[in-house]
């Protein structure tokens, strides 16, 4: 059976923007395939403001998330798998949900994955520059690198 936290983030992020509420979204970082603003990341975890007007290009596919949008004035292409996905949650109010532990996305997470070979969620991989790449858990070191 398929998960329900695509459908439910979608349903979830639609109410609070129909009711003129900032969607707030919280990822779990160590998820292999995210793609994020590591010097953002705090104990593991990123919150991102996903609100129409924060963010540009946001879909939310049954596999990942992704948008754009600027960090302290810098261009990010964001990417979340599904199986980061913890909570999504109105800054003006707290309400939102915390997503539960579903038995498909752990199951993905056990699956041993080499660099070379794509993220079990679908996403691309995730591209990190070096200076970046210390606030995060420490993982295999990718063959590409930066070009400024």
């Amino acid at each position: 059976m398929s998960p329900r936290r695509p459908y439910l983030l979608r349903a979830m992020y639609e109410w609070l923007v129909d009711n003129q509420l900032t969607p707030h979204l919280v990822v779990n970082a160590s998820i292999t395939g995210c793609q994020l603003p590591w010097e953002f990341v705090k104990n593991g975890q990123i919150v991102l403001n996903v609100s129409p007007t924060a963010v540009a290009q946001l879909q939310m596919h049954n596999e990942f998330v992704e948008f754009n949008a600027r960090f302290s004035g810098k261009p990010h292409h964001v990417v979340a798998p599904m199986a980061a996905v913890m909570a999504l949650y109105a800054r003006e109010n707290g309400a939102g949900t915390l997503f539960e532990e579903e038995a498909y996305y752990s199951e993905e997470r056990d699956m041993s994955l080499t660099d070379d070979e794509p993220t079990a969620t679908g996403a691309p991989p995730a591209v990190e520059p070096a200076a970046e790449a210390s606030n995060k858990p420490k993982r295999k070191t990718s063959h590409l690198k930066v070009v400024k």
